[in-house]
C-alpha cells in the first residue's frame, strides 16, 4: 500500500508540516503508520480524512467541531459530502455577490474626479462633479457611453481637465459671440460650432452620435441646471445651442 511522508502530504494539501503535526497531536488526523525510524506515514484513507478536515476548515468550522463531525459513528459519508457541497455553493454565491458589489463600487469610484479639493476648485470652480456622480450612474450607468466615459476620465490628470475645461470655455465663448451677432441657430456658422461641440464630447468623453447629441441638446433646455449653466454665459444660449445641434444633425442626415 502506498504511503506518504508528512512533507509529501503537506505539499500536496497546501498546508504546513507544523499543521499536520498539530492535527496528529490533538487526534484529529493521526497517520496510519510510522516508518522504521519513527516518522509519520500517511495512507490514502488519511488523505481522504484530511480533505474532509480542510473542507470544514474552509467553511469556518472550529477543529473540535470538525473532529466531532468526522468521528460520528452514525455519520453517512455521502451526507457529509452533500452538506459540504451545499455549504460551499452557498458560500460561492455569497462571495460572488460580494465581488459584484465591490466591482460596482470600483466602477462608481472611477466616475469621481481624481483631484484634491483645491484642484477641483481650480478646474471646475464652484461645480463639484462628484455631487452628480450618483445621478449620472443611475441615469446612464447601463450605457456604453457611460462605460466609455469612465474608462477615459479615470486616467485624466489635473492638466488634462484644465485643457478640457479651457477648450469648452473657448467654444462656449464663440457660441455666445455668434449668438450675440444675430446669426441664426440654423446658420452654417452655428451648425459648425455645434459640430465642434459634438467632436469635443467624442474626443474627451465618449462616442457621441448625432442622435445622442440631439438628446443632449434637449436636456440643456429641459434640465434647469444645464439651462442655468448656459444662461450664465449668454441669455438664451441653452435654446440657441439646442437649435444649432438639431440643425447640425439635420444637415448631416
Amino acid at each position: 500500500m502506498t504511503s506518504y511522508s508528512v512533507g509529501q502530504v503537506a505539499e500536496h494539501a497546501g498546508v504546513t508540516v507544523r499543521t499536520l503535526h498539530h492535527y496528529d497531536e490533538i487526534g484529529l488526523l493521526v497517520p496510519s503508520g510510522r516508518s522504521p525510524a519513527g516518522h509519520r506515514r500517511y495512507e490514502d484513507e488519511d488523505l481522504d480524512r484530511l480533505q474532509q478536515i480542510l473542507f470544514h476548515r474552509e467553511l469556518g468550522f472550529p477543529l473540535d467541531e470538525v473532529a466531532a463531525l468526522l468521528d460520528d459513528p452514525g455519520a453517512d459519508p455521502m451526507a457529509h459530502l452533500r452538506r459540504q457541497h451545499d455549504l460551499l455553493t452557498e458560500r460561492i454565491d455569497r462571495l460572488t455577490r460580494m465581488a459584484a458589489a465591490v466591482e460596482h463600487a470600483m466602477e462608481a469610484r472611477k466616475m469621481g474626479i481624481k483631484l484634491t479639493p483645491e484642484e477641483k476648485f481650480e478646474v471646475f470652480g464652484d461645480f463639484d462633479p462628484d455631487e452628480y456622480a450618483e445621478e449620472v450612474e443611475r441615469r446612464w450607468g447601463d450605457t456604453d457611453a457611460y462605460r466609455q466615459s469612465q474608462q477615459r476620465t479615470a486616467s485624466y490628470t489635473k492638466e488634462d481637465w484644465l485643457r478640457i475645461q479651457s477648450a469648452a470655455d473657448d467654444l462656449n465663448a464663440r457660441i455666445a459671440a455668434l449668438m450675440g451677432s444675430g446669426a441664426e441657430a440654423e446658420s452654417e456658422a452655428a451648425m459648425d460650432l455645434a459640430e465642434e461641440h459634438r467632436q469635443q464630447i467624442c474626443g474627451f468623453y465618449y462616442d457621441c452620435s448625432y442622435e445622442m447629441h440631439t438628446c443632449l441638446g434637449e436636456m440643456y433646455v429641459a434640465d434647469e441646471r444645464f439651462t442655468a449653466y448656459y444662461e450664465a454665459i449668454g441669455a438664451g444660449m441653452a435654446a440657441y445651442l439646442r437649435d444649432a445641434i438639431v440643425a447640425n444633425a439635420v444637415r448631416k442626415a
